[in-house]
Parts: C-alpha cells; sequence; structure tokens
C-alpha cells in the first residue's frame, strides 16, 4: 500500500512538473511573440518616418524650382502632420488603431500622389537633380513601409496563433495578452486604377 501511495505521489509530482513546465514554456513563447510584434511596430513606424522626413525636403525642392500650386503643396504639409501625429501603443494594437492609423498615412499617399501628377506640367522640375534624388527615395520608402507592413502581419499571425490555440488560450486569458491587429488593404484597393491617355 505504501508503495502504491508513493508511485501515486511520484505521478502526481512528475504532472504537475509537467505542468508548470509546459505553463512556464508557454509564457515565455507568448511574451517572445508579443515582443516580436513591438518590434516589428517599431519598424513599421520607422519607415512610416521616413517618408515623413523626406517630405520637407521634397515640398522645399518643389517650392524652390517652380511657381507650384500653393494648394497642392499645403495638402502635403498638411497630410504629413496628420499622419505624424497619430501614434499606437504598441503593446495594445488594436484593429481600430490601425485602421486610424492607415487612414491618415493613405491621406498622405493621396496627397503625395497628387504632388507627383502636378509635378509632371513642370519638365523644368522634373530634370532637376534634387527631385529626382527625393523622389527616388520616396519610392524606395514606399517600398520599405509594404515589407515591415507585411512583416508585421507574419509576426501578428504568429502571435494571434499563439494564443488563440488550445490549451494556450487559457493561459493567455490568465495572463491577459490579447489579440493583436492587422494591417489590412486601405478600402478601395481591391478596384484597379483606371488609366487614361
Amino acid at each position: 500500500m505504501k508503495k502504491t501511495g508513493c508511485l501515486v505521489l511520484i505521478i502526481l509530482a512528475v504532472a504537475i512538473a509537467g505542468f508548470v513546465g509546459w505553463g512556464i514554456t508557454t509564457y515565455n513563447g507568448m511574451v517572445a511573440r508579443d515582443q516580436a510584434v513591438k518590434t516589428a511596430w517599431s519598424k513599421v513606424e520607422s519607415a512610416y518616418q521616413r517618408r515623413a522626413d523626406l517630405i520637407p525636403n521634397l515640398v522645399n525642392t518643389v517650392k524652390g524650382a517652380a511657381d507650384f500650386e500653393k494648394s497642392t503643396l499645403t495638402a502635403v504639409i498638411k497630410a504629413r502632420a496628420s499622419a505624424t501625429s497619430i501614434k499606437i501603443d504598441p503593446a495594445h494594437i488594436t484593429p481600430q488603431q490601425l485602421r486610424k492609423f492607415q487612414q491618415a498615412q493613405g491621406a498622405l499617399s493621396g496627397a503625395l500622389s497628387r504632388l507627383m501628377v502636378t509635378v509632371e506640367r513642370y519638365p523644368e522640375l522634373k530634370a532637376n537633380r534634387n527631385y529626382l534624388a527625393l523622389q527616388s527615395q520616396l519610392e524606395g520608402t514606399e517600398n520599405r513601409i509594404k515589407v515591415e507592413r507585411d512583416r508585421f502581419n507574419d509576426s501578428v499571425k504568429g502571435f494571434n496563433t499563439l494564443i488563440k490555440t488550445f490549451p494556450n488560450k487559457l493561459l493567455a486569458d490568465i495572463f491577459g495578452f490579447q489579440e493583436k491587429g492587422y494591417f489590412q488593404s486601405e478600402a478601395g484597393a481591391k478596384k484597379a486604377p483606371e488609366v487614361k491617355f
């Protein structure tokens, strides 16, 4: 009888140790994935900040090289101010916050697009070395933004999958890990732009 009781205690101790080990490993995995999402978000912000930093130089180059439409430049400056004013806490990234951030960044992208279209009417500006260099840097930055957004979404997917699968969900609920939001395509992005000549 003593051997059976001892065996039950050993089995119970091993089961508890296994459960505690699983809990520690899973919790640490959730923390690591949460940190990966925060790191990915900081890279997204950095890419957007690079674009925002290039805009004043672009605006000044355009201003200095042509008698330019003031309303176009003002729209770019206002959109930049709006886009840089929105901050998201990486610990609490929600779909609503991302939508608001994307709307402001989308307005800036639209203002920049209108600026680039307007520039087409100024051949001397299109030939300006400073303008061409800034345009090239902006194009490269747009590519970086897309890459970092994709990496962010991959990090969010890994985190969300970890905290939503059973039995991890139980531990995630206990420690307050919540689902993170994804970047999603902007409204109208599925429709191809119409090109007319």
